[in-house]
């Protein structure tokens, strides 16, 4: 075709015109489909994250009280990650974590960000001068969303916590810990649902609300041939305890709190249901949407929690000790899998030691994206674990959790050693009366044998290096307002 064309620039005038042109378009076009089939190669990101969800609940992890089809499929065609670890033992600090790819001590971030104005962790939030995922992933061509949970920060005590600032193009959410279902006042007592930056008054249950804005979302981009990054943030099953039908429980003046205490053992596991399977219906429709568009093939999806259970539901696994909040097992080993047609073996399994930290990393290697030379993740990058079924080479892992009264505890894994430390009766926010165990996770894995007394050396040992982490993560720890006295 080229060469036809240099013949008619060798003709009569008018026709040297119309080939220079049709060469032009020729090029033009050739160089299109050229961006096209690079961008058709970078792959869509999907990182799913449900709130408060331990370890058994969904039931290709063990759920005994009913079963989650969507999400088992999803799963049984990827990769069942089952020694996955949230970053944190509560909301903000795992998703701080989340979205850096580093401890979020680094961040400031080690407690809840605390909804009542006179908490010392209240007024804290990501800081503009950390780096997210979104951000790295935008300044390479994607269009980055979020849908649902924020919880980094409250915009009336800075603009600078709005997720536009931390490389989301879209948002549709909430701000703060929780949000009633229903009439979508938050935690702070505020109404708390937006569109970008604008508080917006929308009708519906907030998880529905959160399924139909992922699949718009989508069919959006994917029409667009926009290579995309969605972080989905799902409230439930985090309390207000609601299911689609339920009345309002929180205004602006009162809550209305549910008590599993005072019902019966069946309303408590009807209520566990009614909240988890509009979650279970959303992934279904995800997955039909993806392969409607036909880029299923094309996309990798992280599905985990932000940490082990809270009380209102039986959502952990009784073989793990402890639950949300806590150290111990139970209140950071989660239910994970990672899915993505043709490049993820279905049907296979990894009982690799991974963390949460792991998910920014992964992301920016399977998007070909550099991160930053001068910011060293803490997390890894997953793909020989999911593309490959192989083995990490062995790390230390660090946990350090701070409770809304300022209570502390600490813990760090190697292999299968586990260290907790503890802080009995020691003023707030300090590290006074300090109390260490030690666990074989591989022998002990509910943790009840401490064999700290028989182990002194390596308690010692473990002690120093967790001491030496935090201390390593304090040294350039981004400056937050306010917090509890060290």
């Amino acid at each position: 075709m080229t060469a036809t064309v240099i013949r008619l620039v060798r003709g009569p005038r008018c026709v040297k015109i119309f080939g220079c042109l049709f060469l032009v378009v020729l090029l033009s076009k050739l160089n299109l489909c050229a961006d096209d089939r690079v961008t058709a190669q970078r792959p869509n990101l999907i990182v799913v994250m449900v709130d408060d969800m331990g370890y058994e609940g969904i039931s290709c992890f063990g759920n005994p009280y009913f079963e989650t089809p969507e999400i088992d499929r999803f799963a049984a065609e990827g990769i069942r990650l089952t020694d996955f670890h949230s970053s944190g033992t509560v909301c903000s600090p795992t998703r701080a974590g989340l979205l850096t790819g580093r401890y979020q001590q680094r961040a400031g971030i080690e407690a809840v960000i605390h909804p009542h104005s006179d908490h010392p962790e209240h007024r804290k939030g990501l800081q503009i001068s950390e780096v997210t995922f979104a951000e790295k992933l935008k300044a390479t061509g994607y269009v980055t969303g979020l849908i649902g949970k924020w919880h980094q920060g409250y915009p009336q005590n800075s603009e600078e916590y709005h997720p536009d600032n931390h490389g989301f193009d879209h948002f549709i959410g909430y701000h703060s810990g929780n949000i009633d279902f229903v009439s979508h006042i938050g935690d702070h007592n505020r109404h708390d649902w937006w569109v970008g930056r604008e508080e917006t008054k929308m009708e519906g249950y907030s998880t529905h609300l959160i399924n139909d804005a992922t699949v718009n979302f989508v069919r959006q981009h994917a029409a667009q041939r926009q290579p995309f990054c969605l972080y989905v943030a799902h409230e439930a099953i985090h309390n207000p305890v609601q299911v689609p039908g339920d009345p309002v429980r929180r205004t602006e003046s009162e809550w209305n709190r549910w008590d599993w205490r005072k019902v019966s053992p069946e309303e408590r596991i009807a209520k566990y249901k009614g909240m988890t399977l509009p979650i279970d219906d959303g992934m279904g429709r995800l997955r039909r949407l993806l392969n409607e568009l036909d880029i299923a093939e094309n996309t990798l999806l992280l599905f985990f929690s932000d940490n082990g259970p809270a009380g209102d539901f039986p959502s952990g696994s009784p073989n793990l000790r402890g639950g949300k909040g806590t150290v111990y097992e139970g209140g950071h080993k989660v239910p994970a899998f990672a899915w993505w047609p043709r490049r993820i073996q279905a049907g296979t399994h990894s009982d690799e030691c991974l963390i949460s930290l792991d998910v920014m990393p992964t992301l920016l290697a399977v998007a070909g994206v550099t991160p930053e030379g001068g910011r060293p993740l803490d997390g890894v990058d997953l793909s020989p674990v999911l593309f490959a079924q192989q083995t990490l080479p062995s790390r230390k892992l660090f946990w350090a959790s701070l409770s809304n009264r300022g209570q502390r505890s600490e813990a760090m894994r190697h292999g299968p050693w586990k260290l907790v430390v503890q802080h009995p009766k020691a003023d707030p926010g300090t590290f006074e009366n300090e109390h260490a165990e030690l666990y074989h996770l591989g022998n002990d894995p509910a943790e009840e044998i401490d064999v700290a007394k028989r182990e002194p050396e390596r308690t010692k040992r473990m002690l120093e290096e967790l001491k030496t982490w935090y201390a390593e993560t304090q040294q350039s720890a981004t400056e937050q307002p306010g917090g509890w006295n060290r």
